[in-house]
């Protein structure tokens, strides 16, 4: 804006007609004598300060064809005589936005930080709906303290998320090297985010210590961002840190009760809690803390998602629940018959989840949009869509909300088999008429979630002209034009889990394995790297982990009962325990005790094995996050 001095006060006609204006309100008496239709006054602000942008750029242009002439000019005169071009004619010939914008202000790292990770991963719903992520932070970071652990916990996760986006840390999964001399301000940005996390630990322990600061809403927000930090960098034990972080926040919600509930933010973090317990203890076979129940009761905030989520807990419970009566009975008809039970109700869970997805409402229904072709081998790992159909939906939380609870039906695909595999062993549990319905299940399941890829790595941004589409939420900051960092977030557990499953093609892993490097390299999410190099399969590694924990032979109880009833015969003076029983002529220990160290050295070296199949030829840091993953997946 440019200021013009004082201006004329008159009418627009007079001012063009170059006459002086009587300034009458709201017509001018010139305008009157003349019969003309005075068209009124402009602001008197508008009259002293001007918009100049155009005259600004008209004056660049000329003075970039001047620039340009003399260039052409020079280089002529040089090309002849050997005259070297002015520095001034070349500066001249710059950009003519270059010309007009020069000095640019500088915009701090941690303000474009900020805009950034709001316009990537903060969904706020829209259109009075309750369909958002990490909403909540908005109001609290306005409300608490500059300096203390939200903010930290906020600015680590933005910083690392900008820093993850530049050029310079593509194909890696560690940040870049200052002695490489390349990517400087990646690494300065990374150093921030780390000073900002190692903040917002030291704040966040500092609080947990207060027997009643701890329960507020900022600290479990700030909980949940550490959490959110660790899958975007992805350093070493950053799995380990994950869970950490999510069982400290099921604590803190557990401790805070039922009065968490009684306000809007209060029920928004507890829901963005419990989505994160159903992936922990989904994925590692732990029973979710206080049941399911507890975590549905006064705590809906929509009915659809709440009920596909309280499917995900009774699966979570199951599933530990089967570990454990695996990991204890021995195969006798009574112990057949419970394992028979406990498949029916996982079969009966799966049930239920496929009517649930029948029976949504229109707004939560995909659209098949298009379908892709063949592609040639070698061309999976880098397509943006698999051969097959693709899916749009109307938001990206419905997106999510609906592929967890695809994801929970692989889980409960696995239980059944397992089940059906404990029950005919030693039959190959293949021929069973349970795995050839759960093979037909999981593999449709798949490819579902496959087609739903394409949506949330933004194909459909520049193909809005195939769908009419509203969205029923938007992000805080910037506008929805390219893939956004949420929808990869929310990917990176589904592809895990279909990355892993028995059921999934070669051509579906290889697609999946390059939308998890995409999801790394492109949209900043590092996690991707770890998860793309899982060699994991489900769910035969686990049902060769429940063969090595289920008794190794089947009389296996009596023959501890006949060697009880032996010691006792012969009057060896022993207790009732077999453990306690004599050693033969020549041993240290008594026949039973050297079979159990015998079954128990054979476990932990088939152990390993599993270990070493499901880590493949991943070294260093990575190798050891993934064999981390391993363990807990498969409850080694």
């Amino acid at each position: 804006m440019v200021y013009c001095g004082q201006p004329s006060r008159g009418c627009q006609m007079c001012r063009t007609r170059r006459i002086k204006c009587d300034e009458t309100r709201p017509t001018c008496k010139q305008c009157a004598k003349s019969r003309r239709q005075c068209p009124g006054y402009k602001d008197e602000f508008d009259l002293m300060l001007r918009n100049e942008t155009r005259a600004t750029e008209r004056r660049a242009q000329r003075a970039n064809k001047k620039a340009l002439w003399q260039l052409e000019s020079a280089a002529i005169t040089s090309s002849s005589t050997n005259v070297k071009v002015s520095p001034a004619a070349r500066s001249a010939a710059k950009c003519p936005f270059e010309q007009a914008l020069k000095p640019a202000i500088p915009i701090p790292a941690e303000m474009r930080a900020s805009c950034h990770f709001l316009s990537n991963f903060v969904l706020v719903p829209q259109m009075g709906s309750t369909r958002g992520f990490m909403a909540y932070l908005i109001p609290l970071i306005k409300s608490e303290d500059p300096d203390g652990q939200l903010h930290h916990a906020f600015n680590a996760c933005a910083l690392a998320s900008l820093a993850n986006t530049t050029t310079s840390t593509k194909n890696s999964n560690k940040p870049p090297d200052l002695k490489s001399g390349r990517g400087q301000g990646a690494v300065e940005l990374h150093q921030k985010a780390f000073a900002e996390y190692s903040k917002a630990l030291r704040a966040t322990n500092t609080v947990l210590r207060d027997p009643e600061a701890y329960k507020s809403d900022a600290v479990l927000a700030a909980i949940l961002l550490l959490a959110v930090f660790e899958n975007i960098t992805a350093q070493e034990a950053g799995a380990f840190a994950w869970g950490t972080h999510i069982g400290a926040a099921i604590q803190i919600a557990q401790a805070r009760g039922r009065k968490q509930l009684r306000t809007k933010l209060g029920l928004q973090i507890f829901i963005a809690v419990r989505t994160q317990c159903i992936i922990h203890t989904l994925t590692t076979g732990k029973a979710p803390v206080m049941g399911a129940d507890w975590w549905l009761q006064d705590a809906v905030n929509d009915p659809y998602a709440s009920a596909a989520q309280r499917l995900s807990l009774k699966t979570s419970e199951l599933r530990a629940e089967v570990t454990a009566t695996m990991a204890t009975l021995a195969r006798t008809p009574d112990n057949v018959e419970i394992m028979r039970i406990l498949m029916r109700r996982a079969q009966s869970l799966d049930k239920e989840l496929a009517n649930w997805m029948d029976n949504l409402p229109d707004i939560w229904h995909w659209k098949t949009i298009c379908w892709q072709g063949p592609l040639s081998e070698g061309e999976y790992s880098d397509a943006e869509v698999f051969p097959g159909r693709v899916d749009i939906y109307n938001d990206f939380w419905i997106a999510s909300v609906i592929n967890v609870a695809r994801t929970t039906r692989l889980y409960l695909g696995s239980i059944i088999v397992r089940c059906a595999a404990w029950i005919c062993s030693p039959v190959d549990y293949r021929t069973t008429p349970e795995y050839a319905g759960v093979s037909r299940m999981c593999a449709d399941t798949i490819s579902d979630i496959i087609a739903s890829i394409p949506y949330h790595l933004g194909w459909h941004i520049k193909r809005r002209h195939l769908f009419p589409n509203h969205p029923l939420s938007g992000f805080a900051c910037g506008e929805d034009d390219g893939a956004k960092g949420l929808g990869g977030y929310f990917l990176t557990w589904p592809l895990a889990t279909v990355v892993s499953q028995d059921y999934a093609t070669d051509n579906q892993r290889a697609y999946v394995k390059g939308r998890l490097r995409f999801i790394a390299d492109g949209l900043g999410i590092k996690y991707g790297h770890i998860l793309s190099q899982l060699q994991i399969r489900l769910p035969s590694m686990l049902i060769h982990r429940d063969g090595l924990l289920a008794q190794p032979f089947p009389m296996a109880h009596n023959f501890q009962k006949i060697l009880t009833l032996a010691t006792r015969g012969h009057g060896a003076g022993f207790g009732p325990g077999a453990a306690s029983a004599a050693a033969a002529a020549g041993y240290k220990v008594n026949p039973l005790q050297q079979r159990e160290m015998m079954v128990k050295e054979e476990m932990e070296k088939r152990r390993a094995e599993l270990i070493a199949k499901a880590t493949g030829t991943a070294t260093g840091s990575t190798g050891e996050s993934i064999k981390y993953i391993t363990k807990d997946v498969l409850s080694i």
